[in-house]
């Protein structure tokens, strides 16, 4: 078991990504609580996974992410119980497709303050018993949006060129403290929300990808897992692709 007593906090672990994640954490040995945009669907997910892994430790939060006092709160009732967060995965965010011209404030905001603000209250939040300790892990999600843009919906590729930048200068600044920050570019992944696209539109994004073919949330939750693991102890401040090379 590669992550065998490690403490994990994965934002956006209700479903999907995170969801898979939390799985392959669990299935590696790791202590693992998610958190979701409500308790509800946080206790949902545990109650699923400890089906699965009846022994694990496995929990349930459900923080507002824009809130650095929310966050914290939550997390240091997590940290009272389980002990240091070992390894945090910024996972949680929101997608968007709005053309520029169309853009209201509220829509930026919304997107940058989950997918920006939120990588940073709970790396801020968690970072603080890492930093005590001399060690720890941080991992986020990009996505192939990150490296090359998308026609409509600026926001989310902006939010993930951001993700991108702290990733790196965090990396910089955290790694003589022993912390190694990372992040998992997916391509285009089989989530629910994927599922719901007509086939007559998926077919043409498959023979666009060198792999033929979707990627799955697994694929993405085996990379956090390696970057995670001891296996990566010499890799910091890396934006690894997932994407069957769809982002060419």
């Amino acid at each position: 078991m590669r992550l065998k007593d490690k403490v994990a906090i994965i934002t956006g672990g209700s479903r999907g990504i995170g969801y898979a994640a939390a799985d392959k954490f669990l299935k590696e040995g790791a202590a693992v609580i998610v958190t979701a945009s409500t308790q509800g669907s946080a206790d949902r997910a545990v109650t699923k996974l400890k089906e699965k892994y009846p022994d694990a430790i496995v929990d349930g939060i459900s923080p507002d992410l824009a809130s650095l006092e929310s966050v914290r709160k939550a997390f240091k009732e997590v940290t009272g119980k389980y002990g240091c967060v070992d390894i945090l995965v910024n996972n949680a965010g929101i997608s968007e497709s709005t053309p520029f011209m169309e853009y209201t404030e509220e829509t930026y905001d919304k997107v940058m303050d989950l997918n920006v603000k939120g990588v940073f209250t709970a790396t801020r939040a968690a970072a603080e018993c890492m930093v005590a300790r001399g060690e720890g892990v941080i991992l986020s999600t990009s996505s192939m949006v990150s490296i090359s843009g998308q026609p409509s919906g600026f926001a989310y590729p902006a939010s993930k060129f951001a993700v991108n930048g702290f990733t790196i200068s965090l990396a910089r600044e955290l790694g003589p403290k022993g912390i190694r920050v990372n992040a998992v570019a997916p391509g285009i992944t089989e989530t629910d929300m994927m599922k719901a696209v007509p086939r007559e539109v998926i077919e043409p994004m498959i023979e666009r990808i060198p792999l033929r073919r979707l990627g799955q949330p697994e694929d993405i939750a085996n990379a956090f897992v390696f970057l995670a693991s001891d296996e990566a102890s010499y890799i910091t401040g890396v934006i690894l692709s997932v994407d069957g090379m769809a982002r060419s």
